[in-house]
């Protein structure tokens, strides 16, 4: 088998790193600041001062903690803690009772027979996406395009309307200051302070929320009316907003809706421009796998595309998987134990942190072969099944895997297809990203390519 391309990921902090070291890398990039046996370990104890953090590699302990007893394993506070200005009481930080009555009324508006029904939105989004790009000069930064590419897609999903809407826009834009502010972990929460302690927040931030906020909230209301009306299009902000709840009958209250159209603008745009500029990158670099994408793509397009057609491109989509093997989206998640208990012959004290991170999961040397390499046909293989079903989890498992996971990755085969049967995708010399850990994972600098109309 022939050796496969090695794409970039961050060095880890050197041996004997002192405290000030590893604050000083923290603070540029989480992985960074964590040392190489990470790869490499099951199971490793984290420095904290006032509580017990484990980062779990362990498959069998992971499947415990999100799928066999997920109840005693409820979502930290310390992510969404930072975050709540923005989300709110979404789906994204809530737990217990809370949490289950938002899947119900969510759940079914992305149950698999929906798909095909925000698949024209899609090709859409794409297809102005192409646009834009054929009108860009070389090099482009291509995050700044997937970024108003995945946008586009939620808005036309979500509502109906492309991101040129003058509200879609202004939404696109306050989010895009938002997320250049706003760390995904402050100290305050990492020390778990209690919530009447002062955040202090980032105030552009905190400015940036407030406007995304007021804009989702009239673009609600205004949906609100048109259901009353019965005038409102059919669409997943409609599905969701007409549920109820098969317990009680209750539906989301217009605020409660404004969180969770915040966490699927998070969730939907953010990790789907990410995932989706990192596969751009990657195909820059390895033209053998960017040409059988390509020939692939012409094959299933070749009488138009259809939601038929992402059946047809098997090989795009282990390209996108092995996108998010290497660059998963959201590179981490924490957990809290809400009862002692041990974990490979460790005590686990009630309230300790448990570090689940698909970054180092994905990576892991003694699950995956050759880990560190881009390689989709990995896929195929059998020595991947084990680890394919044990050791990935770019969408989380469990009754809080993400319920749109099989919208992203119908979004992220079917836009990847289009743009490369579009552009041929060179790298640039001297501009080889890094990967950091921002509200999602992207680049230090961004990811410059150069992008020809074919």
């Amino acid at each position: 088998m022939a050796e496969r391309w090695i794409p970039p990921k961050p060095k880890s902090r050197p041996e004997g790193a002192s405290l000030w070291q590893r604050l000083r890398l923290a603070r540029r990039d989480f992985f960074s600041s964590q040392p190489d046996r990470l790869y490499r370990a099951w199971m490793a104890q984290q420095n904290a001062i006032l509580y017990q953090s484990f980062l779990i590699n362990d498959p069998a302990v992971i499947r415990t903690i999100l799928e066999e007893t997920p109840e005693e394993f409820p979502k930290s506070g310390i992510i969404g803690d930072t975050l709540k200005p923005l989300l709110g009481r979404s789906v994204f930080v809530t737990n217990g009772t809370e949490w289950s009555r938002q899947r119900r009324l969510i759940d079914p508006a992305f149950e698999g027979g929906r798909l095909r029904e925000v698949f024209p939105a899609m090709q859409a989004a794409g297809e102005a996406a192409i646009d834009r790009l054929s009108q860009t000069t070389n090099p482009v930064e291509v995050e700044a395009q997937t970024a108003h590419l995945t946008a586009d897609v939620i808005f036309r999903t979500l509502f109906s309307i492309p991101i040129t809407d003058s509200d879609a826009t202004d939404v696109y834009e306050a989010f895009r200051d938002y997320q250049r502010t706003q760390p995904v972990l402050s100290p305050i929460s990492l020390l778990r302070a209690p919530a009447w302690v002062p955040r202090f927040r980032n105030r552009a931030g905190d400015r940036a929320a407030a406007t995304i906020r007021r804009l989702l909230g009239g673009m609600i209301a205004r949906r609100a009316a048109q259901i009353d009306q019965g005038s409102a299009p059919d669409d997943l902000a409609t599905k969701i907003m007409t549920a109820t709840d098969p317990t009680d009958g209750s539906s989301f209250t217009q605020t409660e809706m404004a969180d969770q159209v915040a966490i699927f603008f998070l969730a939907g745009h953010e990790t789907s421009a990410s995932a989706l500029s990192w596969a751009l990158y990657l195909l820059a670099r390895d033209h053998e796998v960017q040409a059988r994408v390509r020939t692939e793509a012409e094959a299933a397009f070749a009488d138009g595309i259809t939601f038929a057609s992402l059946r047809a491109m098997p090989f795009t989509r282990d390209v996108f998987r092995e996108v998010l093997r290497l660059y998963p989206p959201v590179p981490m998640m924490v957990r809290e134990a809400a009862r002692p208990t041990r974990f490979r012959d460790r005590s686990i004290a009630r309230g300790a942190l448990a570090i689940l991170a698909p970054w180092y999961l994905h990576r892991h040397e003694r699950l995956w072969q050759n880990p560190d390499a881009f390689d989709p046909d990995r896929w195929s293989r059998p020595e991947t099944t084990e680890p394919a079903r044990t050791a990935y989890l770019p969408f989380s498992k469990g009754p809080r895997v993400c319920t749109g996971a099989g919208f992203a990755m119908m979004e992220g085969v079917l836009l990847l297809a289009m743009l490369v049967k579009a552009f041929r995708f060179e790298g640039v010399d001297g501009e080889e990203p890094m990967p950091v850990t921002h509200l999602t994972l992207r680049s230090e600098g961004g990811i410059m390519l150069s992008v020809a109309k074919l």
